[in-house]
């Protein structure tokens, strides 16, 4: 809502205040007393841009302060989305220098035109005739029929739905993508995979390989030397131990004389055993070793093996081998997990769609209910203003795909005149006619739905009367449950006032400024009388002032 409009230094306007009613506000005044001025201020507000033309005293600043409270609009998310700080009370200023720079500010944070006019046009709708309106946006239409059929819980979780919905899509495109990506390296990291499970490598393997082909090499000369030291140590004619033997014999016939000698015989008879036992394993070693080149050869291919994994991975361990043999591992289960995740995607979706098919069944069924109920009303609202030929369609039409609000294609058709054809609102209703009907519609969803603060420049322009009342018990119907200002050169709108301003041209020493001002409920007498009649007002329009305000004289 808004509630306060400060102007200064803009056009005609040297500085003004206007403090508005949360209901119906009305504004009159003599042609060119400043009515438009007001509203290109409120322009400026909008987004609209601005030059030094618009400036009173061009060796000063113009600038025009406008206060919303907000807290119904649900615009929490937009702040946020700004990266804008929110309150309850939304203060936006323009200002323009004379030398022609223009800064826009929402609660003092500077902010571009574009965010400016974003924001606005969820706060202020002006009707003007020849000007685009809201009502003809597919997406408010859409909004008007879920308003009167009541749907804003199913919407929610329709929306709810869809915007899961939408997060699957683009999750399962991505996981497809990586999919896509991940075939060629699916099959080389599982190529890979068959040479390690082939190979079937085993920690500290390589170093045992090593050791046995050098053995294996070696065969004749262990063979050879084994049984040399064999037999000196034990077949020989001067075997070792044969000399060891006749050394003990020697020892023995003084070992009784004393204990040292008995040590060193124990001694030597033990070094004779070992080397006894030590010329049997030379020789069965010496028995048993023959060179064997398949051996060498299937040693040898092993190593191999393990060298070529080593530089092909530029690792110098069969332990770094095996490392990277459990990395590649841990990759193909990922990859594997992908084709898992694609197909646990594929069934979110399917599920998805199967509950938003449910909820948009409920949408449409609701929607297709009301449309009889709106096209009657609107028909019969738009027949007591004077257009008792008008008529509108709402057309519903199934789309291909789900949207972001259902299935639902919602397009209101116009035809204005008996026997019209039925067109879109664009390409039929006229400047008057379009406002006329904006207020038709809007007074049927006014306790439906939130609406923004709602700005009616003449829209009574061609009636009076009667079909000028009821313009206006319409407008004031509609401004019990939304704020609501309209400009207005109709008494019999101007007496449904909640509050009446009149805006006037006021002579100062060097020029003329427009002024506005409350009026008292006298002073509403009498621009209701004047409006009547003329000025000076007659006795008989004064009376019929007081009953258009329901004051008994």
């Amino acid at each position: 809502m808004l509630t306060s409009l400060e102007i200064q230094n803009y056009a005609i306007i040297d500085r003004l205040r206007l403090d508005l009613s949360e209901h119906l506000s009305i504004i009159t005044g003599e042609t060119g007393a400043g009515k438009s001025i007001l509203l290109g201020a409120l322009g400026l507000i909008m987004g609209k841009r601005a030059d030094t033309k618009v400036l009173y005293d061009d060796g000063v600043k113009c600038f025009v302060e406008a206060t919303f409270s907000i807290d119904p609009y649900d615009l929490v998310d937009w702040f946020t989305a700004q990266e804008l700080d929110y309150f309850s009370e939304l203060v936006i200023r323009r200002e323009i220098s004379p030398q022609g720079k223009s800064r826009a500010f929402v609660n003092d944070t500077p902010v571009t035109l574009d965010v400016l006019e974003s924001l606005t046009s969820q706060l202020l709708v002006i009707h003007q005739q020849f000007d685009t309106q809201d009502i003809q946006r597919p997406d408010y239409q859409l909004r008007v029929v879920d308003a009167l059929c009541g749907n804003k819980d199913l919407l929610a979780r329709y929306v709810s739905e869809y915007k899961s919905y939408r997060n699957f899509l683009r999750t399962l495109q991505e996981l497809e993508e990586k999919s896509r990506n991940s075939v060629q390296e699916y099959e080389f990291l599982n190529f890979q995979m068959e040479e390690f499970l082939h190979a079937q490598l085993r920690e500290g393997e390589q170093e045992e390989l090593e050791m046995n082909l050098d053995k294996l090499k070696a065969a004749e000369d262990i063979k050879k030397w084994t049984s040399v030291i064999a037999h000196g140590l034990e077949d020989d004619e001067n075997a070792i131990t044969g000399q060891l033997q006749g050394m003990l014999g020697h020892l023995g016939s003084i070992s009784h004389l004393s204990k040292e000698f008995q040590d060193i015989y124990h001694r030597l008879s033990a070094a004779r055993e070992e080397l006894t036992d030590m010329a049997r394993d030379l020789a069965l070693i010496s028995e048993n070793t023959e060179y064997d080149a398949r051996a060498i050869q299937e040693t040898q291919d092993r190593l191999d093996l393990i060298y070529r994994l080593q530089k092909k991975h530029q690792v110098l361990s069969v332990a770094d081998l095996l490392n990277i043999q459990n990395q590649i591992q841990l990759k193909l289960d990922s990859l594997t997990d992908l084709s898992a995740k694609l197909e646990r995607m594929k069934t979110n979706i399917r599920l998805s769609e199967e509950k938003l098919s449910m909820l948009g069944t409920k949408l449409t069924e609701k929607r297709q209910s009301v449309t009889g109920h709106l096209e009657s009303e609107v028909q019969r609202l738009l027949t007591e203003l004077s257009m008792p030929h008008a008529r509108i369609s709402v057309a519903i039409s199934p789309l291909t795909d789900a949207g972001p609000k259902g299935y639902d294609d919602v397009s209101f058709l116009f035809a204005p005149n008996k026997g019209s054809q039925f067109l879109p609102l664009k390409d039929t209703a006229s400047g008057g006619e379009m406002s006329r009907l904006a207020l038709c519609i809007k007074s049927l969803i006014a306790k439906a739905m939130t609406l923004p603060t709602l700005i009616f420049d003449e829209i009574d322009s061609g009636v009076s009367g009667e079909v000028a009342m009821k313009m206006g018990e319409i407008l004031k119907g509609l401004a019990e449950n939304h704020q609501v200002v309209c400009i207005t050169h109709s008494p019999q709108i101007a007496s449904k006032a909640h509050q009446h301003y009149w805006v006037y041209k006021n002579d100062a020493a060097s020029r003329t400024v427009t002024a506005i001002k409350e009026l008292t409920i006298d002073e509403r007498i009498e621009e209701l009388a004047k409006m009547l009649s003329g000025n000076p007002p007659t006795n008989s329009a004064l009376a019929n002032a007081r009953e258009l305000l329901g004051i008994l004289s």
